[in-house]
């Protein structure tokens, strides 16, 4: 039976549409267009524009949880945070929930989302059914798998805001018992990939069932995948929103326990590991940083200052510190290739550790803009830091390097960093054409930024 309690209101909801299309209106023919939101998942830079964003204030709930249909209706700006708050109560979750709190629906589907499910769920995308859209044109359309707006339903994920933005998606759910068992298995780099392929064809490992899957190679010879087992026994569960870190558990915990919430929300108490660059990690400094504090949300906003002031930067300097360059990607590799990629990057970047996320796509076919193929195995690495940038190096060439050897190992590469594509290769990988037909007819005075122009000039 649908439930409506606590959530947003139809009426709410058609006001909030009528404010972002006012707010649409008043921004000059000409100026950039962007979304007036608090919080962002993106790490690539923007200029700063001095027009007014897209009134998105009443955009951020739930509207509709259908228990028995096991469907939402949400708005585009709910962040996975309140969704999950609304759907888990029915032992229901999205068929893929992304790492951290404040990414929005919308934005995993028009970016890019993954998780432990997405080898057997794919993409945030993939579980939509349908979704309303306010388009360049200034119009709300109701996009669908079938019928009138097919292909802007089929060339949305991936556009990062150039063919419009979600108002309103109705998803599919999944079930999630209230807690998952969680197993730690040690493989070495050859072992991962076979490994891998056993879980997607048969979802177990070892004759055990296998739900979520997801992995950490934290070093050339030391990496693990963990395989996690929904669950309805009654057990002692780990904390890792307190003094204890949760990555580090891999390595020292061959089983163990959490309830759904925490598992769903394990990498964002720390992000992932990348909390150690802010001191959060340091026994003392965690004692006296609130708990409700340390959160992805915070952390970007003070990497936001970084970028902004350069304080960190400036203070390397003086200490005579080479400048250091951001890497924060992942890319997509297939998982026969793997092993490879992952001993070209400790061998040309040695960052460690790096996360490992296996991921298939679920609706068999491939989507336009972001074209995996749909009968491959991939397996997600993200790696998040900076490295030194060598003498006669410029900033942005360690990226370069990546960039052309995730294309050497048939790979592809998200969109929500810094990327450094020649407009050619750029419009190649991402099928640029595709969404300029598309954008032609949704956007025809191109009111809205292009992919290239967001995602590489940085605009």
């Amino acid at each position: 039976m649908p439930s409506t309690s606590g959530l947003a209101s139809t009426v709410e909801h058609d006001q909030a549409v009528g404010r972002l299309r006012e707010s649409y209106r008043r921004i000059p023919t000409g100026e950039p267009v962007r979304l007036a939101k608090r919080s962002s998942n993106l790490f690539r830079p923007r200029t700063d524009v001095a027009t007014p964003g897209l009134d998105v204030s009443g955009l951020t709930g739930v509207l509709e949880v259908d228990a028995a249909a096991r469907t939402a209706d949400v708005q585009g700006m709910c962040t996975y945070e309140d969704l999950v708050a609304a759907t888990l109560p029915y032992g229901l979750v999205p068929m893929v929930v992304p790492q951290l709190k404040t990414i929005t629906l919308g934005g995993a589907v028009t970016g890019l989302g993954i998780e432990s499910s997405s080898y057997r769920a794919g993409l945030p995308h993939e579980s939509v059914l349908e979704l309303d859209i306010l388009t360049g044109a200034g119009d709300v359309v109701t996009a669908r798998p079938t019928g009138e707006h097919a292909d802007l339903f089929r060339t949305f994920p991936n556009s990062y805001g150039s063919l419009g933005y979600a108002t309103r998606l109705r998803i599919e759910l999944d079930k999630i018992s209230p807690y998952v068992a969680l197993r730690h298995v040690r493989l070495g780099l050859d072992q991962l990939a076979p490994a891998i392929e056993q879980i997607v064809a048969t979802g177990t490992y070892d004759d055990a069932p296998v739900h979520f899957v997801d992995g950490v190679a934290f070093s050339p010879t030391e990496a693990y995948l963990t395989l996690g087992r929904n669950s309805d026994a009654v057990v002692k569960t780990s904390d890792y929103t307190g003094q204890q870190i949760y990555y580090r558990s891999i390595r020292q915990r061959p089983m163990d326990f959490l309830t759904a919430y925490d598992y769903l929300w394990r990498w964002d108490t720390d992000w992932f590991w990348c909390s150690a660059a802010f001191g959060a990690q340091n026994r003392y400094v965690r004692r006296l940083w609130p708990r409700r504090f340390r959160r992805s949300d915070v952390f970007h906003k003070i990497i936001g200052f970084e970028n902004r002031h350069q304080v960190a930067a400036r203070i390397n300097r003086r200490r005579g510190q080479p400048d250091r360059e951001r890497v924060v990607q992942d890319v997509e590799i297939p998982a026969d290739q793997l092993a490879g990629f992952l001993r070209w990057f400790d061998a040309e970047v040695g960052m460690r550790p790096v996360w490992l996320c296996p991921l298939r796509l679920r609706s068999g076919e491939s989507w336009p803009l972001y074209p995996l193929a749909p009968d491959v195995t991939y397996v997600n690495v993200g790696f998040w830091g900076t490295v030194p940038i060598a003498p006669g190096a410029s900033d942005g060439d360690m990226n370069r390097r990546i960039e052309a050897a995730v294309a050497d190992f048939g790979g592809h590469k998200s969109l929500y960093s810094d990327a450094y594509y020649d407009r050619d290769t750029f419009d190649r990988l991402y099928n640029v054409p595709a969404l300029t037909e598309v954008k032609r007819r949704y956007d025809p005075d191109a009111r809205l930024t292009g992919l290239y122009e967001k995602a590489v000039a940085r605009r």
